[in-house]
């Protein structure tokens, strides 16, 4: 959603997210991480938070929903509910890029007046871990 303030989130869509309730199974991990990955620009960190859920979705790891898995999902919840509101770029100004890479993942944030614009992040892959 679009106004004079920024970009928000849609309050309808986070209103789903409230109620989730815990996944019982890869697929509703995917179901779940399908919504917060469409919000992933508001969340700072966002690969981060949900990599103990991810890990789960893949092929050869059986599927055991633990402490991890409910924090990471409680935390998206949470930080869905409570996204700030992006401000609007204007092309007559500089922009700031922050960003940071680990051996598990990439992170940046786009910047202007001080203000995020965007939020993006990613888990390496193997191939990425081993170069």
């Amino acid at each position: 959603v679009i106004d004079s303030q920024g970009i928000h989130v849609d309050p309808a869509k986070i209103e789903s997210a409230k109620d989730w309730a815990s996944p019982k199974s890869p697929t509703e991990i995917r179901q779940f991480l399908g919504l917060a990955g469409y919000y992933r620009r508001f969340i700072e960190g966002f690969s981060k938070i949900a990599k103990p859920m991810t890990k789960l979705t893949q092929k050869k790891v059986k599927f055991e929903w633990g402490d991890k898995q409910e924090a990471a999902f409680q935390l998206l919840k949470q930080k869905l509910c409570t996204a700030p509101i992006l401000a609007l770029p204007k092309g007559s100004e500089d922009f700031i890029v922050y960003c940071d890479a680990s051996n598990k993942g990439l992170g940046a944030v786009l910047m202007q007046r001080e203000k995020v614009i965007s939020y993006a992040s990613r888990q390496l892959k193997i191939h990425e871990k081993n170069y």
